[in-house]
């Protein structure tokens, strides 16, 4: 079992999302989170999936598309961290990210059907890293990191879209 990361693995910038995941199993963790999200989106309509809660913000699709991409992101940053690429690895930008995704000519299945295929990609390269190597550090968008933390901070991302998105929807 992968313990929650110390303070010293991670950037205090990652704490906010790290701090959202509780200090259980991780792997439970992400199941359970998967679970979460298809149940929520899973009750949507595509109606109610393209709302915007305020002009300018983003849909539920884009916010599921933006939780699959992000999770794209992360999983090659925890990958490289953990097989001991040395390269500082970049940021990306969210924004641009889901204004080119075309999440909302999706339907809410076809999205979650690629968040599942994602997290199972996560999970799968969850198994290739040893016990050792969740401890390897290195640098993402200049910022020191370990395998493990990034896997916390990619739970706790996701979990933070969850927080806003039931806020949104008033559950």
């Amino acid at each position: 079992m992968l313990k929650r990361p110390e303070q010293n693995e991670y950037d205090p910038y990652f704490s906010r999302y790290i701090e959202l995941v509780p200090e259980d199993d991780i792997l439970a963790f992400h199941d359970r989170q998967r679970n979460r999200i298809n149940v929520f989106f899973g009750h949507l309509s595509e109606e109610q999936g393209s709302h915007r809660h305020e002009r300018g913000k983003w849909s539920f699709k884009e916010v599921l598309g933006h939780i699959s991409d992000s999770e794209r992101v992360m999983s090659y940053w925890m990958l490289s961290v953990a097989r001991g690429d040395t390269m500082k690895l970049l940021g990306y930008d969210q924004d641009t990210y889901v204004n080119n995704g075309c999440f909302g000519e999706h339907t809410i299945p076809e999205l979650l059907v690629d968040f599942e295929a994602v997290r199972q990609a996560t999970r799968t390269l969850m198994t290739t890293i040893a016990e050792t190597d969740w401890l390897r550090a290195g640098h993402v968008a200049d910022k020191a990191v370990t395998a493990r933390s990034l896997l916390y901070v990619m739970a706790g991302h996701t979990e933070h879209h969850l927080h806003v998105i039931r806020q949104q929807f008033g559950r």
